[in-house]
């Protein structure tokens, strides 16, 4: 599994380069407004001199402390905090006496304090400087590894998520291969070798089709329905005109994207209990089509519906799939599940059972359109299926047969 970098916020791309811009712009800061206080209080220019050499001494000692800090934060939350409190007073009474006896030079004569005076004057104003560094410091660095950590977790979180999507998918593949490879078999027993081997050969094309995408991965309608064109080609060999299709794909939600491989488990349990167990046969059809913002997909069948359940126009999803799934089980919970991985509960997955027959999966998701690709489509005015009754406005549809 491809293993997703840590992308921090824009501004910490760089650590580093974060790190020096924050440095020049806070001392950079600190420095303007000094300045600006010593020319309002008309002091000399000469003073700005002295300016200078006390940021640039607090620049120097932020620098110390930030290689002090960056050891301080790999241990226990005592120790770091101890140390970091004996370490800024000591760098707070270096600064005060650099700052002390530098205004001991420039105001020497002018004023009658003590050095020990000026030390204590000046620890509370270099002191506030220094412990808003310090916690800025603690506080971008903090921010850095919660944003780390969510990121991280995030990372994980969609790393599980794909490869349960992997392991759905990857159900799906021994049902169709179980039922295809028996229908085989059932040939070469009849000695019907030139449909077995036909069989074979479509076999393989939809299976390099398939494995072309990968698990958990999108593809549009249109790749969809070449799909299942591929699996009811397979399965047109064995019922031949008993099994009858229609594609309604509008041509707007032809280029949106949905799960690979959702709606082959739909067909193949059309095909199951539609079109197998009638002596003639069924039609199956897919509606796809734009509502607002969403893509709508409908499957349908005109076999003889849910077994059991009664003859309502909705099933609740504790009868979902009850006589109807494929033949392990997992067909139709496989999609509610993948589709709930997907999107969350941004979704809608409902079995209609008409009481006229028929059997109907509704499935609506959030559109989501994929890069512009050619399509081939054949018009042909149809009927707007049952299904995606009843809801009323009649719909431009372009039909393709498989």
């Amino acid at each position: 599994m491809k293993k997703l970098a840590f992308r921090p916020a824009p501004f910490f791309d760089n650590k580093n380069a974060a790190f020096w811009n924050l440095q020049f712009a806070g001392w950079g800061g600190v420095f303007a407004l000094r300045a600006v206080s010593a020319v309002a209080n008309e002091a000399p220019w000469d003073l700005l001199l002295i300016v200078l050499v006390q940021v640039v001494t607090g620049f120097a000692i932020s620098l110390v402390l930030s290689v002090i800090y960056r050891h301080l934060m790999q241990r226990s939350a005592l120790v770091t905090w101890g140390i970091t409190a004996l370490t800024l007073s000591a760098a707070v009474a270096f600064y005060a006496a650099i700052d002390a006896w530098l205004q001991g030079i420039y105001f020497s004569g002018s004023r009658e304090t003590t050095f020990a005076q000026r030390i204590v004057g000046l620890a509370f104003l270099d002191g506030t400087l220094l412990g808003a560094w310090s916690a800025l410091y603690y506080a971008i660095n903090f921010f850095l590894t919660v944003e780390e950590q969510a990121d991280r977790l995030e990372r994980l979180e969609a790393q599980a998520t794909s490869a349960q999507l992997a392991m759905l998918r990857y159900q799906l593949n021994p049902h169709f291969l179980f039922n295809t490879l028996n229908s085989i078999s059932t040939l070469v027993l009849l000695k019907q070798t030139e449909p077995a081997n036909a069989m074979l050969t479509r076999l393989s094309a939809f299976l390099r089709h398939t494995l072309v995408s990968e698990p958990g991965s999108k593809v549009t309608i249109a790749q969809e329905v070449e799909t299942l064109k591929l699996y009811l080609g397979i399965e047109r060999m064995r019922f031949e005109e008993r099994l009858r299709t229609e594609f309604h794909v509008e041509p707007e939600a032809a280029n949106a994207c949905l799960p690979s491989m959702l709606l082959q488990p739909l067909v193949e349990n059309a095909v199951k209990y539609a079109v197998s167990p009638q002596e003639e046969g069924a039609s199956i059809s897919l509606t796809a089509q734009l509502v607002g913002r969403r893509l709508r997909v409908a499957v349908s069948d005109s076999g003889p519906g849910l077994r059991e359940g009664g003859g309502g126009t909705s099933v609740p999803p504790s009868l979902a799939g009850v006589g109807r799934t494929v033949s392990t089980g997992v067909g139709l919970a496989n999609i509610r599940e993948r589709l709930s991985q997907a999107y969350g509960e941004d979704h809608r997955f409902e079995i209609r059972n008409p009481p006229e027959g028929g059997f109907t999966v509704i499935i609506e998701i959030p559109y989501e359109a994929a890069a512009p690709r050619e399509t081939t489509v054949v018009e042909r005015p149809s009927p707007a299926p049952a299904a995606l009754t009843p809801e009323p406005p009649a719909l431009s549809i372009g039909t393709t047969a498989a």
